[in-house]
Parts: C-alpha cells; structure tokens; sequence
C-alpha cells in the first residue's frame, strides 16, 4: 500500500509558483479574502490560505465583515473588488450567514476573478470541457493528486459517493473530459444509492466526500483500488476522514491520509488558480 501524501506534492506545486512569481517585475498576484463573522472554521481556514500566500509571494488582503452585514453592503465590497486591478482572485468564504443568499453572493463575483470556481459560467466552461474559465479547488486538487501519484485514470471506473456542488458533481465532470489524466468512466453515488457497497466495490479509483465519518468500510472496496478520502470529521478520538483508514489501507494500493491527504492540495489549487488568472489578465496565456 502507498500512501499518497498530499502535503508533499502540494508543497512541491508551492515552491514551483514561488519560483515563477519571484520571476515577476512589477506587481505580484493579488488575492482578495472577505471573511464574514467569526466562524472558527472559517477564521482557520483563511489562515492557512494567507500563509500559502505568504509562502508563495502572492499578494493578500483579508476584508473582515460583522455577522450581520447586509447583503447589499457585501455587494458592494465584492463590485469594488471586481474592479480592483491589483486583484486577480477574490474569496468569499463559506459557510455564509443564513440572511445572506449564498447564489447570489457567488454570481457576483467577476467570473474572471472566482478563483474558487464555483460561478455558474465558470462551472459551465468546466461542463463543455471549455478552457477559459476556473475549475473548483477541491476537485482540481483530487485530479492533480490522481496526476502525481501515478494513478491510471484513463478508462478506469471512478466512483465518487457525494454528490455536492463543491466536491461530487465538479470532481466528475473534470475526470470525464476528454484530456490527458481524465477519460475515467464515472459514476456519482449517494445516500439514496441502491446497493451502493456493490458499486464501490466496482470502483478502480474511489472518491469519498459523502460527510460522514468513517463511513467507507473495506469490504465496500476492491482489492488495489485507489481511495481516496475528502472526508474532515472531529470526532471525540480527533480528526477522521470519510474512510475507514485504518482497516481500508490492507486492501487498497493507494490511499489519501486524514489530515494531509486532500487538504493542503485545496490550498495549492486556489493558488494555482490565482496565478493563473493574473497570467491571463496580463495576456501571458
């Protein structure tokens, strides 16, 4: 069994970026934060990803909002932001206060600058097999491990329990374009599956984002698949994925560690993404 260790090949991607920003005269890429609250996750979260900025030379800045911001004033933060020429990415990170309409928060944000990926034009291009747009961090960073391990994607059956816009159906559609590291057949499955041991036991490559921990058992998954866990869980014994790692590890050929697995590779994703939407805007690409 090999584990695939997130944390190396994200720090591998962090020190490439460094290298070709520190090649750039003139400004540096800019990435906007706005934090709304102070939800612990959150406040941990965008932590992390200023300190991947930091490392990697990107320029940050982070807007602090009460809990109680209208949705009108968020609005307005996020236009001026779009009009930010020092700005290449613009964050709003989630979970949003429930007054606030997540859709339209989202659908705001210059589709050139959603770094997230999760604009409805930007999810689109992802769709069509479009270039152009931002595909979604999580799921980028899932094909990006996939790519380094050295796990066969091509024509190998993929099953991926969760179905979120965030992970399940992104994670899809980016493993069945037509492109090099994808041409997977994939199937989505979730909690209203029939028969879903059955299905991820067919699985070659098994993706687990379904939010419950501990969920995928070994005898749901076949002899030398590759697992890999998006699952974060605090639980009373600490941070657990959505596999059962420690009984799944004897029967799969590679496997995502919980923590250091998916994680750190999200960070790296938005990263990559805001340097790239710089290279763009500077009509390097």
């Amino acid at each position: 069994m090999k584990l695939i260790d997130g944390n190396q090949i994200a720090k591998k991607i962090r020190e490439d970026l460094k290298i070709e920003i520190h090649k750039i005269s003139g400004r540096k890429p800019g990435l906007a934060f706005i934090l709304i609250g102070k939800d612990p996750a959150s406040l941990s979260y965008v932590k992390m990803k200023k300190k991947g900025c930091l490392e990697t030379g990107i320029h940050s800045e982070t807007l602090e909002l009460p809990a109680d911001v209208t949705e009108a004033s968020l609005l307005q933060e996020i236009q001026r932001l779009n009009l930010e020429e020092t700005i290449d990415g613009i964050l709003v990170q989630q979970p949003f206060p429930k007054h606030l309409s997540t859709s339209t928060i989202v659908e705001a944000i210059d589709p050139a600058k959603d770094v997230d990926g999760f604009h409805p034009m930007n999810i689109g291009k992802l769709l069509l097999g479009e270039p152009g747009g931002f595909a979604a961090c999580t799921p980028l960073g899932i094909a990006k491990l996939l790519e380094k391990c050295g796990a066969e994607v091509e024509g190998k059956h993929v099953v991926i329990v969760g179905r979120s816009n965030i992970v399940g159906k992104p994670l899809a559609a980016i493993l069945v374009q037509k492109a090099r590291h994808c041409n997977a057949t994939v199937t989505i499955a979730h909690s209203h599956t029939h028969k879903l041991p059955e299905i991820c036991k067919s699985a070659d490559i098994l993706v687990a984002a379904i939010g419950k921990p501990l969920f995928i058992k070994a005898e749901m998954v076949k002899k030398g698949a590759v697992v890999i866990d998006v699952g974060i869980n605090r639980t009373a014994q600490g941070l657990v994925g959505d596999v059962d790692f420690a009984k799944v590890k004897n029967v799969a050929s590679m496997i995502t560690p919980v923590p250091g697995g998916v994680g750190p590779m999200t960070i790296a994703m938005l990263l990559s993404n805001t340097y790239l939407s710089f290279q763009r805007k500077r009509g390097a690409l």
